[in-house]
């Protein structure tokens, strides 16, 4: 006889698993195999519900930004996405329409990203949602961009706009602020919106497994991302914090109020890209960012030494984060 779990499992997360090796979900286990000449890349990163999300998030926005992570920390390594497992634990609260919706979300971002649900796990938990998702990448063997590869004299860049999405949870929190920091309904729906749904640089993938010496995604803030990822690579380095790409939204409301700075640099939840290109690399992937309508910045220089990065303002006066980056710890 069926069980209840056997029935939630085909009614709501078989139909997403179409991959060969997901055996339609009817065995424990699946199984994958890399294209010849390849390497698999794993990441996983879970979503909790009140940490993570917030407790009236939509259950579609959820299931989105619980793969989209994934698939930034892919990005950052280079590598192409191909499958997920995900384990998911629901609160008794979240009925079928919840699961409806957040399989809807599931299966739209896993078909335009081209990662197809391979497996997992399912429970009923008293405690709040979690969602785990498990992805693999491929690459060219051999070819993963690594954090530890940045070196002496190589320009560190970034993609898109920092800070958009710190902004976006307080919004979140406190909807009054868009009148304190002087931004309007576009701006605002701007912050929301990149808080809510993370925009992984999958398509930039192959330009950073082709040009950059070392990557990381922006998802705990941007100066202790970079701090890590140079601590990593045995090198330091100089950022001026003017040439980090901020939206407009962003500079109205740092702006209105000059102790949005640490949020901003150092809030996370960004999910761009930090590389680290050497010089005679640099117009290269400048101008294939232009082409793939990537927006791409040129921030500061790697250099020798073990110190941690100097951020310096428009002055030239180096400033001091209390907070470099989120942490649960």
């Amino acid at each position: 006889m069926e069980s209840a779990e056997d029935k939630l499992i085909a009614n709501f997360f078989r139909p997403l698993a179409t991959h060969p090796g997901a055996l339609s979900l009817t065995d424990d286990a699946a199984f994958f195999t890399p294209p010849d000449g390849h390497d698999l890349i794993l990441t996983t990163d879970a979503i909790v519900g009140g940490i993570h999300v917030l407790a009236d998030e939509l259950p579609d926005m959820i299931a989105r930004k619980a793969l989209r992570v994934n698939l930034s920390d892919l990005a950052a390594k280079g590598a192409k996405p191909a499958v997920f497992l995900m384990s998911i634990a629901l609160p008794r609260n979240l009925g079928e329409g919840w699961l409806s919706s957040f399989c809807r979300g599931l299966k739209e971002d896993s078909e335009a990203y081209h990662c197809q649900l391979a497996g997992g796990d399912t429970d009923r938990v008293p405690g709040p949602l979690m969602v785990t998702i498990f992805a693999l990448g491929t690459l060219p063997r051999g070819s993963m961009v690594k954090r530890h590869g940045a070196q002496p004299g190589d320009h560190i860049l970034v993609t898109g706009t920092i800070g958009d999405a710190a902004l976006g949870l307080q919004l979140r929190r406190a909807p009054g602020l868009a009148e304190r920091w002087k931004i309007d309904a576009s701006e605002r729906d701007h912050l929301l919106s990149r808080y809510r749904l993370p925009q992984p640089r999958v398509a930039f993938a192959e330009t950073i497994r082709t040009y950059a010496s070392a990557a990381i995604d922006v998802s705990d803030g941007f100066a202790g991302d970079l701090s890590k990822l140079l601590r990593v690579s045995g090198v330091t380095a100089q950022v001026a914090l003017e040439a980090v790409p901020l939206s407009d939204a962003a500079r109205k409301a740092l702006a209105a109020d000059h102790t949005l700075r640490e949020t901003i640099y150092g809030g996370g939840d960004d999910y761009e890209i930090i590389l680290t290109v050497p010089p005679a690399r640099l117009e290269s992937v400048l101008a294939v960012g232009k082409l793939a309508h990537v927006a791409i910045r040129d921030v500061g220089r790697v250099s020798k030494g073990h110190q941690p990065p100097r951020f310096l303002d428009s002055s030239g006066t180096a400033v001091t984060f209390s907070h470099s980056s989120f942490s649960h710890f």
